[in-house]
């Protein structure tokens, strides 16, 4: 029989709307009033809702479109509130279990996540049998249905520790054995994707007896999505069981995955390689995985090794210094070779983080050749990816090593043509300099500084102006005075207005980490001259700089020299301009 809704003549007008747009044509419509359900129900009050509502949603709204599905079961894990409490939960449960079943994915996901949230909320044990064991067992034995088997998968691991019964629990593990079975490979996926936080609820004994064989069959299954799914539970699996089982039962799984004939589990295996070798422990790892860790740096598919590589850092953490000397670096070696960039620039991510791992002298001879050479990558992204983590390896070579064999192909980067290694190279200047020192810097660096300041990319220029300023902060005042200002100021005379540009954008900058005298008398006169510039966007960047001055300055110096020359611009033919100086007058 079909239930229908009525508004009652209290209801108010809106509730009214939402009720009436639940069956509407418009799908859109549709879903506001769906998403709106906490007001109806609110409106309608506890009985309706269950009387009325739900049962409405649970025969009108199944066949609706997918969108309007996924927020039905979002809403409904919040609802228990709505209907009177926790004891009438299984009113929720009954268009829940509809969901379940639908084709839609995230539908289903959002669906068993209600359930789970409305199961922790039950602590009566005869409820959860009644209606969380009973729910499972319907969807695990839905022989129509395989989309209902799947979301069943989900359930075991929120409803099983809420019981105590031990027959109610070896009646799930039996019931999750046959899913792990089960002769389709979603519903097979599903068990597998599972099998993480259901291990984790089940006790050790039972873990043993009954989840550890069907761990391996389904590293064993002839779906290797199925299989490389095992890969995230060989971690699960090894936290529950002890050292000796882990040993006896995930170790070769391990080392099974990792020569599989699918590269996609060989993947799995490769980028998951570092939490496994926790799960396991150091002394496996030395003695038995380091191996399997070698042949994926060395596999057939470039995706593998690129997983492979980002992770080469991680694993070396785990083993001792001589074990990374014998079996890391000669990986490394290849790897830095390899005829695909993104191995390399995957590696070049990472290999920095090897140094503080070595001495600094084991650093100097194994490591040091390497970055040299990705540093002259031919690939942009390589290069990008190395400069990126220079201060690790500068932390353990010091300063006068980097000085003698990286700031050479540092300061090679710095004309480079892709604009996002300059970028980065900048990035890193404040940083090189507070090491280097000052004399270092004049002489190795600030020509190559001023190119930047004159970048053909605004994005170059921006950065370098930016830096002027923490430069300043660690060279001082008169530094800059003496060998930063002469050359920005020359800009100033530059044909190219973006060059004009840049020298205020400097000054700007700079007015907020030197002396006010140095503001007044090396660089006021020379913004003062750029006022009657041809270009509008210099002359109003000159009210936006001057303005930056005010606060720096004697209100006396203010009055005669910054005033008069705002007072001009605010008379500009250009709105821009007469906007900038008013903005820059009203601070004076």
């Amino acid at each position: 029989m079909h239930t229908t809704m009525t508004t009652s003549p209290t209801s108010q007008y809106p509730i009214s709307i939402l009720i009436d747009e639940l069956k509407h044509e418009d799908p859109q419509l549709r879903l506001n009033s769906i998403r709106r359900l906490n007001h109806i129900a609110q409106a309608l009050g506890s009985e309706r809702t269950r009387g009325e509502l739900i049962p409405f949603l649970s025969e009108s709204s199944m066949d609706d479109e997918d969108d309007i599905l996924l927020a039905l079961a979002q809403q409904l894990g919040d609802f228990q509130k709505y209907i009177g409490g926790i004891e009438h939960s299984n009113v929720l449960l009954e268009p829940l279990e509809q969901l379940s079943r639908v084709e839609e994915s995230q539908v289903r996901d959002a669906a068993t996540k209600s359930i789970a949230k409305i199961f922790a909320n039950i602590h009566s044990e005869a409820k959860v049998k009644q209606w969380g064991v009973s729910l499972i067992q319907r969807l695990a034995e839905e022989k129509e249905w395989l989309t209902a088997r799947a979301s069943a998968c989900a359930l075991f691991a929120p409803i099983y520790p809420l019981l105590s019964d031990e027959s109610e629990k070896r009646k799930l593990r039996q019931l999750y054995a046959a899913l792990s079975r089960d002769e389709t490979p979603l519903v097979r996926r599903s068990a597998a994707t599972n099998f993480n936080d259901f291990a984790k609820k089940v006790d050790a004994e039972h873990v043993k007896s009954d989840l550890v064989p069907l761990f391996i069959d389904m590293g064993k299954d002839d779906q290797d999505s199925v299989r490389l799914l095992t890969i995230e539970n060989c971690v699960a699996l090894a936290q529950v069981l002890d050292s000796r089982d882990a040993q006896t039962h995930v170790l070769p799984a391990v080392k099974v995955c990792s020569q599989d004939k699918s590269w996609r589990v060989r993947y799995m295996v490769a980028d998951h390689f570092q939490h496994i070798c926790e799960a396991l422990g150091s002394d496996l790892t030395r003695r038995e995985l380091i191996q399997s860790f070698i042949k994926l740096c060395q596999d057939t598919e470039v995706e593998v090794r690129t997983a492979a590589a980002f992770h080469v850092t991680d694993v070396a953490r785990l083993i001792p210094k001589e074990q990374i000397i014998a079996d890391i670096i000669p990986c490394v070696k290849v790897l830095v070779n390899d005829k695909s960039e993104h191995v390399r620039a995957s590696l070049a991510k990472v290999i920095m983080g090897l140094a503080p791992l070595l001495s600094k002298e084991n650093t100097i001879d194994n490591l040091l050749p390497f970055f040299l050479k990705l540093l002259k990558d031919v690939n942009s992204d390589v290069r990008l990816n190395i400069i990126s983590e220079l201060e690790s390896v500068n932390k353990v070579i010091g300063v006068d090593m980097l000085a003698q064999s990286l700031l050479p192909a540092i300061v090679e980067l710095g004309k480079d043509k892709n604009w996002r290694v300059r970028y980065a190279i900048i990035q890193k200047i404040p940083l090189l300099a507070s090491q280097l020192g000052q004399k270092f810097f004049d002489e190795k660096l600030s020509d190559l500084y001023m190119t930047w300041l004159t970048d053909s990319a605004c994005a170059i220029r921006e950065a370098a102006t930016e830096n002027l300023r923490k430069l300043t902060e660690t060279f001082g005042s008169e530094w800059a005075k003496n060998t930063l200002l002469p050359k920005i100021l020359s800009m100033s005379s530059f044909p190219n207005y973006l060059y004009r540009m840049t020298t205020l954008f400097s000054v700007s900058a700079l007015c907020e980490v030197v002396s006010p005298q140095i503001i007044n008398d090396v660089i006021l006169d020379e913004v003062l001259k750029m006022v009657n510039d041809r270009v509008p966007n210099v002359r109003f960047n000159v009210a936006k700089t001057l303005q930056t001055m005010i606060p720096h300055l004697d209100s006396g110096i203010v009055s005669e020299k910054i005033r008069p020359s705002l007072e001009q611009l605010k008379q500009d033919s250009d709105p821009d301009v007469k906007a900038f100086a008013i903005e820059a007058l009203s601070h004076t």
